[in-house]
């Protein structure tokens, strides 16, 4: 019996293309799609680590391959790596709330077909840049602001977070508190810090003109007396969106340190052989 199943889900996995399309969430007429890269060699039994990538773009605009580039590059060092959309107000005419709703959402679609997708549901890091940082980590954070269609009993939260120059506070003073208002604080993840958040990294520039350094201090100051890993990695003179494939120097650096902190994790191997382009 085990042989059997065993084979069904190595034929399950050798059915999937390098990349696969799938509609994750309907609402009304919009379709919200992640885009799945795989390693290039699945192993009979195996599931691996997955990433799902959230874009920047203030909630505005934006789409899913604004983090291709890390996608390609993980998924080649053995990740599952998914590239998520959600509603922006200019395609969709929504609200942060509902960018936020649609990312938990992933998470939950991404855990209930883990399985189907070879990815391991204990493993999974969410990722994002900006304000795709604050989704990545309002996923772990923020407990309001779930789909009435999701099924509440899998958990939006991931087991690690990467977060590029993230926005982490909407209080006043804080990246989008004209929009959000008072409800910051049950959207902001700063004002929502708790035991147990996942380890977490993040980069961010100190020229950055919209997320402050002492924010991401005091943010990680937080998070460590609350008994949770927080690696800050701060890079001279760099502005916002540092990291972009666009600056190559920095996008390798901080590819190389989210990839030392995922090997710190267990989640990939030492000594990466993949060249980062």
């Amino acid at each position: 019996m085990r042989e059997k199943i065993s084979t069904l889900f190595l034929l399950l996995c050798l059915t999937i293309s390098a990349q696969q399309l799938v509609v994750y969430k309907e609402i009304d007429t919009i379709q919200l799609f992640l885009e799945i890269r795989y390693p290039e060699h699945i192993d009979e039994g195996n599931t691996y680590p997955g990433m799902i990538f959230f874009f920047g773009g203030g909630w505005i605009e934006g789409n899913r391959s604004h983090f291709i580039h890390q996608a390609n590059y993980f998924s080649k060092r053995g990740m599952v790596c998914v590239l998520a959309d959600y509603r922006i107000e200019r395609n969709h005419q929504s609200t942060p709330f509902e960018s936020l709703m649609d990312a938990k959402s992933a998470v939950r679609f991404m855990k209930k077909n883990a399985r189907k997708f070879c990815i391991d549901s204990t493993k999974i890091i969410a990722v994002g840049g900006s304000a795709g940082g604050h989704l990545a980590a309002a996923t772990a954070l923020i407990q309001s602001y779930n789909d009435v269609s999701d099924d509440l009993s899998i958990s939006s939260v991931p087991d690690a977070l990467v977060l590029f120059n993230p926005v982490i506070d909407n209080g006043p003073g804080g990246y989008g508190y004209s929009r959000i208002g008072e409800a910051y604080k049950d959207f902001s993840p700063l004002h929502n810090l708790k035991a147990g958040v996942p380890p977490t990294i993040i980069f961010l520039g100190t020229s950055d003109n919209l997320i402050p350094v002492e924010t991401a201090k005091y943010y990680q100051r937080i998070m460590q007396k609350l008994g949770s890993r927080c690696d800050l990695k701060l890079y001279e003179n760099q502005p916002h969106g540092f990291f972009n494939h666009a600056h190559f120097e920095y996008y390798k650096k901080t590819l190389s340190s989210a990839d030392l902190f995922l090997q710190s994790l267990g989640y990939l191997s030492e000594e990466p052989s993949v060249k980062i382009e």
